[in-house]
């Protein structure tokens, strides 16, 4: 998705105590879904220590429109997985970025 004018995010995610892999694994349930709603997981990076003051993954993903976006996030295979996501993520922090 090279032409992308919708919008990007850098997602910070931080999971709770002891639940790292548990994160990560709900995160590849629900990251395939992007190219359904026209959006790219461009990057995916996971912490490399267990410090819960830290994000356990920092992604970087964009859409081709706000509505896509939208889309994804009232997608009821990503909404029907929330109380598995409350479990195991504390704190997601949604940054609007643009490429430099």
């Amino acid at each position: 998705m090279t032409n992308s004018v919708g919008p990007t995010f850098a997602v910070l995610l931080w999971a709770r105590p002891g639940l790292a892999a548990e994160a990560s694994a709900y995160e590849d349930k629900v990251l395939p879904l992007l190219a359904e709603h026209r959006g790219d997981l461009v990057q995916r990076l996971r912490s490399s220590t267990d410090d819960t003051e830290r994000p356990v993954e920092i992604q970087t993903i964009r859409f081709a429109s706000d509505a896509a976006y939208e889309a994804y996030m009232a997608d009821p295979r990503r909404t029907e997985l929330a109380a598995e996501r409350d479990r195991v993520i504390a704190r997601t922090e949604l940054i609007p970025v643009e490429f430099a």
